[in-house]
């Protein structure tokens, strides 16, 4: 990499390699000037050294080179000189435009020139041949060669500087005026491409400037100077896009019959319009409400997603909301709150936004009758005046650029529509038998067929109910079978009323002991205070987080308040030294230019004191103060004066030089003369005397080429002889080679014959065994599938009969535990019955009592001798209260029950138990 000393030495080193034809070096040497890192201090004549590599860049058409360079230079000079940058680029894109519109101006020359030989030709054959080859015509080669490798430098200059000046606030103005030069660029050479690739490029970079809003001289657009330049750059794209025809939405939307999307767009353009263009006059904002409001009425009013699945009514859900977010309609931001657009919603909005306040009158009164006036026979015959007048509205808009023409005649035939959908429905609600010939009467715009083919698809979206029947010619509306819609919502509601009405006449049996009643209250009682622990960690947590990232904020802001004010000083501080440097700069010139204006005046007062005394005059201004200003005026005076003393002179120089002239001519006219006829005597005897040695000399040459003609003569047979056997050696030799070039190109063509053979069958055999092998694997897999699904049915039965073994073996078991239960209560029933015997007691017990509970209170009371008595009641009896005790406190599963003789305490209630457990359960419950 070059170095240099100054700045200066870079500008006469690139100037020099210039001259001498080496401008690849000069651009490295300016290139590798400008990205050291010597050189960062911005002076004058670093914006020369940046015009002349611009320029070299423009000429070789190095994009690449000119980014980067222009990328250094904004390092330079953005805090020191930003103008300087401003007009290095606005060079950039002159130099670029110029050369494209030169390059495009040779290739119209070069099309429009007269070049053809012969006039009575279409073509010369050349030109067709080459055009026959290239499959273009003249026009595109040119264009190619010429006009599209400089329109691609252009675009790449236009993209690179838009990257240059990206979100940066002191280059806004710049920034907006390269975007318009690029659209203005793509409209008027037709590049729609480059113009949506334009459109990205641009939003692309306001997304980054509201994402990444810590950046450092980030444009603010809440401030109206950069909101005005942001505007009218939209502006200008929506302007320069609807020039290239490149449709709007709602264009699009009705080209593809999406009417819904279509007054969304119109809705969405009315607000915008309204709310931002300051040029709209009242005649252009009502054409819009109008193609609003019509759009609106031209969306069918039934939803086309009656009979659909639940995944279309979510993808038709999906899809409203990016056709929302596309033409930036406000929805709901939740998707479980969102709904669908839809036509009563868009119909809701028209109203609250006063679009209707802003339409013409023949709309108002057509969306009146359409959807608010209930008017069955009469609704075609209001409507269809109406239409005729809004038909003949449109024309083209003077202030909305974005919108050039609106034709409400568009809307028509959707509104016919509509209008026969409102007549059907609201005759529906009156008749329910109507023929079909009165019907074509009360709608005119349509033939019988047209209307069949509305109320079908109505009728499929269940928006009418409607039969036709062709032998009676008559339309029956309504539909009263049971399999209507209608009857089918009553039944279920009739089945949904009355299992409501069994629930509550008989309410389902809740058998639940105390402890089955607490234990669900316990576990929400843990639930509960968990989930409060929890809580309340959570909210612990959350005081910690929010109080550490307050603290963090704290030191943020401060850390960036620091940064602030130490930005703020040195930048204040730059400034200043900016500013001292100036100044100091500036006084240093003026003070040159002083010295400079006194020596100029001293060295002209010198001069004129020199003519003065030259002259013998009086010398000038003696004794007068002198300023540079007299001397200049004095100077300019005398200057004058010696300029007419010397036209003067002149004049009289040239009359007298005239005079000298015409005599000295009048003198030498008779010598003349004389001295030409002498001249003409002695050219003609020169001439003689050269034709006779001419002559001479000639006679010469032809006797010594006479002579040299017989020496030669003797010579002519042995150069016939030599010559002829010349040629007959080469003729054998040429015979030869002849021949064993023949022979070697048969061997090359029988040998490739051979190998083209051999290939042959190498490939035939390749083939054959890649089948052989091919068929074999299908057989081999066919084989394990085959063996797979073999196993998988040998592993089904095999399952299938250990399941059925297994289903046996617990239907054993539990045969052989239910035969050990009723044992073991035999047992302990014939047990009890051996302890505890009955006798004939009184008691105030009920007659229906069993014997057990008999046996039990006498029991209580005295208990016989050899007779097994529990501990508790021994208890009872030897304290002599005579009451028996209650059973004993650690026994918790009894429920408040007497103890069962002879029957099992853990006996769930649900199982069976034998008599003699009945009886003790009967009396314990009597007893209690």
């Amino acid at each position: 990499m070059a170095t240099f000393a100054r700045p200066e030495n870079a500008l006469k080193r690139a100037e020099e390699l210039i001259n001498v034809g080496q401008k690849q070096e000069a651009l490295e040497a300016l290139h590798s000037f400008i990205t050291s890192r010597r050189y960062r201090a911005w002076t004058r004549t670093h914006e020369k050294i940046m015009f002349k590599y611009v320029e070299l860049c423009v000429d070789m058409r190095r994009g690449r080179h000119a980014k980067d360079g222009l990328i250094q230079y904004r390092g330079i000079c953005q805090q020191v000189n930003i103008t300087s940058l401003e007009e290095v680029i606005k060079h950039f894109m002159q130099l670029a435009t110029e050369k494209a519109e030169l390059a495009r101006n040779q290739a119209q020359a070069l099309e429009e020139a007269l070049d053809v030989d012969d006039l009575e030709a279409d073509k010369r054959p050349e030109d067709l041949l080459l055009s026959f080859v290239s499959g273009e015509k003249g026009k595109d080669r040119s264009d190619r060669e010429l006009v599209t490798p400089w329109f691609k430098f252009l675009w790449e200059t236009y993209r690179s500087v838009l990257e240059i000046l990206r979100n940066n606030s002191r280059l806004e103005a710049l920034y907006a005026m390269t975007a318009h030069r690029a659209f203005q660029f793509c409209k008027q050479y037709k590049r729609t491409t480059e113009f949506r690739r334009l459109c990205e490029i641009i939003r692309n970079h306001l997304a980054n400037l509201n994402k990444y809003r810590d950046q450092r001289d980030r444009p603010d657009l809440t401030a109206p100077e950069s909101l005005q330049l942001y505007l009218d750059t939209r502006f200008e794209q929506l302007k320069v896009a609807t020039e290239l025809e490149l449709w709007q939405l709602s264009e699009i939307f009705w080209m593809s019959s999406n009417h819904l999307y279509h007054a969304y767009a119109w809705l969405k353009l009315f607000s915008l319009q309204k709310s931002f263009n300051k040029n709209l006059n009242h005649k252009d904002l009502q054409m819009i409400a109008s193609s609003a409001v019509l759009a609106a009425l031209s969306v069918p009013p039934y939803d086309r997603s009656y009979g659909t699945s639940h995944m279309e009514l979510e993808n038709e859900k999906v899809r409203s909301s990016k056709v929302a977010t596309l033409i930036a309609f406000d929805v709901e931001s939740k998707p479980e709150n969102r709904e669908a657009l839809s036509r009563s919603s868009l119909l809701l909005d028209l109203v609250a936004k006063g679009v209707m306040n802003c339409v013409t009158q023949e709309v108002k009164d057509l969306y009146h009758v359409l959807e608010h006036e209930f008017l069955p026979l009469h609704l075609a015959m209001q409507v269809q005046p109406l239409l005729t007048k809004v038909s003949k509205i449109g024309g083209k808009l003077a202030s909305a650029p974005s919108v050039p023409e609106v034709q409400l005649s568009q809307y028509v035939p959707s509104l016919e529509k509509l209008a026969a959908l409102r007549l059907l429905q609201r005759v529906s609600q009156v008749y329910q038998t109507m023929t079909i010939d009165n019907l074509s009467k009360i709608i005119p715009f349509f033939d019988f067929p047209m209307v069949e083919k509305i109320s079908v698809d109505a009728i499929k979206n269940n928006f009418l109910a409607m039969k036709v029947d062709y032998r009676k010619g008559a339309l029956f509306f309504g539909n009263k079978s049971l399999e209507s819609e209608g009857l089918r919502d009553h039944l279920s509601t009739l089945a949904e009323s009355l299992s409501k009405s069994r629930v509550m006449m008989y309410p389902p049996e809740k058998r639940s002991t105390k402890l089955g009643e607490t234990l669900p209250d316990l576990v929400e009682v843990v639930e509960k205070e968990h989930k409060r622990l929890l809580a309340r960690k959570s909210i612990i947590e959350k005081r910690k987080e929010e109080q550490e990232r307050q603290l963090l904020e704290m030191e943020r802001e401060e850390e960036a308040k620091r940064l602030k004010i130490q930005k703020t000083t040195e930048e204040a501080e730059q400034k200043r030294l900016a500013t001292e440097f100036e100044q100091m700069k500036h006084q240093r010139i003026r003070r040159e230019i002083e010295e400079r204006e006194l020596e100029e005046a001293q060295a002209l007062l010198q001069e004129a004191e020199k003519r003065s005394k030259k002259k013998g005059k009086k010398p000038v201004l003696e004794g007068e103060k002198i300023t540079k200003q007299t001397l200049m005026d004095l100077a300019v005076s005398e200057q004058l004066r010696e300029k007419q003393e010397m036209e003067k002179r002149l004049q009289k120089l040239a009359k007298t030089m005239d005079y000298l002239e015409r005599a000295k001519r009048e003198e030498a006219a008779p010598l003349i003369e004389a001295a030409f006829q002498k001249r003409l005597e002695d050219e003609k005897d020169h001439h003689e005397r050269e034709q006779q040695r001419e002559i001479e000399v000639s006679r010469q040459r032809h006797a010594g080429d006479l002579e040299e003609k017989r020496r030669l003569g003797r010579m002519l047979e042995n150069k016939n002889i030599f010559e002829e056997r010349v040629v007959t050696r080469r003729s054998a030799e040429h015979d030869r080679l002849r021949q064993e070039r023949e022979e070697t190109i048969s061997n090359i063509i029988q040998s490739r014959k051979e190998e083209r053979e051999v290939k042959r069958k190498l490939i035939f055999f390749l083939r054959s065994e890649e089948e052989r092998q091919r068929r074999l694997r299908e057989e081999e897999e066919a084989r394990k599938l085959e063996e797979m699904e073999r196993r998988k049915k040998e592993e089904a039965e095999r399952k299938a009969k250990l399941d059925e073994i297994a289903e046996k073996q617990r239907q054993r078991e539990r045969e052989l535990e239910e035969k050990e239960r009723q044992r073991r209560e035999e047992i302990l029933g014939r047990s009890a019955a051996a302890v505890v015997p009955p006798r004939t007691t009184e008691v105030s017990a009920p007659v229906e009592a069993p014997p057990a509970a008999a046996a039990a209170s006498v029991a209580a009371a005295a208990p016989p001798r050899a007779v097994f008595v529990p501990r508790h009641r021994r208890v009872a009896a030897e304290g002599g209260g005579g009451q028996a005790p209650p059973p004993p406190a650690t026994d918790r599963w009894t429920n408040d029950r007497a103890p069962q003789q002879g029957g099992d305490r853990w006996r769930d209630d649900r199982r069976p138990a034998p008599s003699g457990a009945r009886t003790t359960w009967q009396s314990s419950r009597d007893r209690s």
